[in-house]
């Protein structure tokens, strides 16, 4: 094949595992037209409208935004066009997962109205959420790992806002004020940093309930670490259960806590409270001794959890007797000294017979007595446990602790054309027969989901989009003013090398950085390593490796925060939802609840009938309210579901309803339809549609500003 031909057919294939990705993350069916549309596409690519492949060498290399969104995200591109990092390289399975981690990110952001925006971990309800938010604390730190590369920063920041006051009720462990912390070095944003930190100390202190004083180590029930049926907690029942139980001095706990209060006392020091920023510092170095003189097992070379527990299974301080994929955590937040007895450990994460599965990295190696033992289920359906299994959770820790062992750790034993590998390896469990929907875990040597429940579908208790920008672009966020860039690709040649990527639109210290990689530079024109800063290129190197550049930090603008006044976390208070039709009320509340997502796999929204009449749904408020503006978002399958053939919103006033002059814009299906119009004060708004022939509407959500 020649190579214009195989070039052709690589970016055929990579348009088609869009396709199929778009398909999915909004469920748009594959007609000709779309079929055509993006052969249109293929062929721009090729001659470079897409981005400048022939440009000369001091160009910069631009993907098309609008493009590439709507062949991602259909209907529901502007969402995206202009917050999201573009990125584009060699290997269309990670680009593609890639777009459709944005897409889960985007599914979780639920809308609390007057209280802003958080993530959830799950799409839909679960019993052990904070009611009535459905908020978890034990993910904070993967979506704010996440959303830091966001470049509207309101999501974020609301999330740490509610978190902080009052949100974080520590059902579980976490490392939020770490990732905080993270967050500032990425967007400079001091005052936003720094305006929690009276909280972020008093959670600190509340984990003395958890704290040793005698050991010097904090210690938690697996389960309350969301890490149930862990070889602590299965040995200390005796192997009978280990849902609950087996509390142990873990890695996990320890290096949480002393990231956190590493974070605290930069972000002290940041706010000029000196004592603060020496108290934590303390507190981080006492952990960290601690954690290498008692949780390292030289017998087993590698960081193991020790027994709080003391009954007749199991002793009080006994070292658990096999290792656990927990026990690289202190990698992940840098916790480890720089020393070769500790850098061994990593061998036991590339071994076949440990944990090194052929499709994810094992939570438990095959030589544990319990090791893959189902004990738990919901009716006949297997339930979650850490003896074994995959975790996209856990992983994505590793995955971090990797990138920092090869970024800044002197050490042989992992190189990185592993971290390639196994990023590709984790890639891969986001599809599932042609579709894409990361579930709560899998097989380690099949690749199959465990946990098939339909809370499961488009779990978001991980990390991905942060493992490409930070370990893969190599993107090391610093505190300083300065840029560093260290992609860990392996030289030219390896089979886990990328030949070429491009990341652009990253906002980094109040700048637009872009990052390219073209190894022989028949991609973008110049072969090497090439940073630009607002569009003007400031770096380059021949061959793959870590460049720096002077970047003094900008002031962001302070985010905007638009309050969706028809938002109702209680079901029967006001604003209150109604129908023409369907008047389940679960479903009617749905309208109402501030999340928004058009995954065919959890339906979401209130449902119409199949009705010529008219059908209609309103909001309302209780009391008169001014509005101006609304967004409407109906899902559309091809099937039983359709966009309205037309719409109209009408408000409730004296003498009856009216009808409101709008902008009248087209209806969107699996998109956010915006109206606007002269501000209006009423205590009831109502939305008409015309239902297409046959077809149900369904209207994922309806917003009211």
């Amino acid at each position: 094949m020649g190579s214009s031909k195989r070039q052709h057919h690589q970016t055929w294939r990579a348009l088609e595992l869009a396709s199929a990705g778009c398909r999915n993350l909004s469920n748009i069916i594959a007609t000709r037209m779309m079929r055509a549309t993006l052969r249109q596409f293929a062929q721009a690519v090729l001659l470079g409208a897409a981005f400048s492949s022939s440009a000369p060498a001091s160009a910069v290399p631009i993907l098309d935004s609008d493009r590439i969104s709507h062949a991602r995200f259909g209907n529901d591109a502007p969402w995206y066009v202009s917050r999201i990092p573009f990125f584009e390289s060699a290997d269309s399975a990670i680009d593609t997962v890639y777009y459709y981690r944005w897409a889960m990110f985007r599914a979780h952001q639920r809308d609390l109205g007057a209280e802003g925006f958080i993530s959830t971990e799950f799409l839909d309800d679960v019993g052990w959420q904070r009611d009535p938010y459905a908020s978890l604390n034990d993910a904070t730190g993967f979506h704010i790992a996440e959303g830091r590369w966001l470049r509207d920063r309101r999501y974020t920041d609301d999330y740490i806002r509610f978190m902080y006051q009052g949100g974080n009720d520590r059902h579980f462990t976490d490392y939020m004020a770490d990732s905080v912390y993270g967050r500032y070095l990425v967007d400079g944003d001091r005052s936003a940093a720094t305006r929690h930190l009276g909280a972020m100390r008093h959670i600190y202190r509340l984990w003395d309930d958890r704290y040793d004083f005698a050991k010097g180590l904090y210690w938690v029930e697996p389960l309350l670490d969301a890490t149930e049926y862990t070889i602590s907690s299965i040995d200390a029942s005796g192997g009978k259960d280990g849902f609950r139980g087996g509390d142990s001095f873990r890695p996990s706990i320890n290096a949480y806590m002393f990231a956190n209060a590493r974070a605290i006392a930069e972000l002290a020091k940041l706010s000029g409270d000196s004592d603060a920023a020496a108290e934590y510092n303390s507190r981080a170095a006492a952990i960290r001794a601690r954690v290498q003189e008692s949780l390292w097992s030289p017998g087993l070379g590698h960081f193991i959890d020790r027994f709080k527990t003391d009954n007749q299974f199991v002793k009080y301080w006994q070292p658990i007797r096999g290792r656990e994929l927990v026990g690289y955590l202190p990698w992940t937040f840098n916790l480890v000294d720089d020393e070769e007895r500790y850098a061994g450990a990593w061998r036991h994460a590339l071994d076949a017979k440990g944990f090194g599965g052929d499709k994810g990295l094992r939570t438990v190696e095959p030589t544990y007595e319990y090791y893959m033992r189902q004990y738990r289920y919901e009716g006949s359906a297997p339930e979650c446990q850490w003896n074994g299994p995959t975790w996209p959770f856990q992983t994505t820790q590793v995955l971090i602790g990797m990138a920092n062992l090869l970024d800044h750790y002197h050490q042989s034993v992992v190189t990185r054309s592993d971290y390639m590998r196994l990023l590709r390896q984790y890639a891969s469990l986001h599809f599932h027969g042609g579709r894409l929907d990361l579930e709560e875990d899998y097989h380690p040597d099949t690749g199959d989901p465990i946990v098939g429940l339909p809370r499961s579908h488009h779990y978001f208790h991980s990390g991905f989009n942060d493992l490409v920008l930070t370990g893969l672009v190599g993107i090391r966020p610093r505190a300083d003013d300065v840029l560093e860039v260290n992609p860990l690709l392996p030289e030219a040649g390896d089979k886990q090398a990328l030949p070429w990527f491009h990341v652009q639109n990253v906002r980094y210290h109040g700048h637009d950085v872009s990052v390219t990689w073209d190894a022989d530079g028949r991609r973008y024109g110049q072969a090497g390593l090439t940073i630009t800063v607002d569009g003007k290129r400031v770096a380059h190197r021949a061959t793959i490796g870590r460049v720096t550049v002077a970047l003094t930090r900008r002031e962001e603008p302070a985010p905007v925060h638009p309050i969706a006044r028809s938002v109702q976390l209680v079901r029967g208070e006001f604003p209150r939802g109604s129908a023409s039709s369907n008047a389940d009320a679960e479903k009617i509340h749905d309208a109402i609840d501030g999340r928004v997502w058009f995954f065919p796999e959890l339906p979401n929204g209130w449902d119409s009938t199949i009705s010529r009449a008219p059908q209609w749904f309103s909001v309302d408020f209780g009391r008169p309210t001014s509005l101006s503006r609304a967004e409407l978002a109906f899902f559309a399958d091809g099937e039983q579901f359709a966009a309205p053939a037309s719409y109209r919103l009408q408000m409730r006033t004296a003498t009856g309803w009216r009808d409101l002059r709008t902008t009248n814009p087209p209806v969107l299906a699996n998109g956010v339809t915006t109206v606007i119009w002269n501000a209006i004060s009423t205590d009831k708004i109502r939305l008409i549609v015309r239902q297409e022939a046959q077809r149900r509407t369904r209207l994922v959500e309806i917003k009211l500003f």
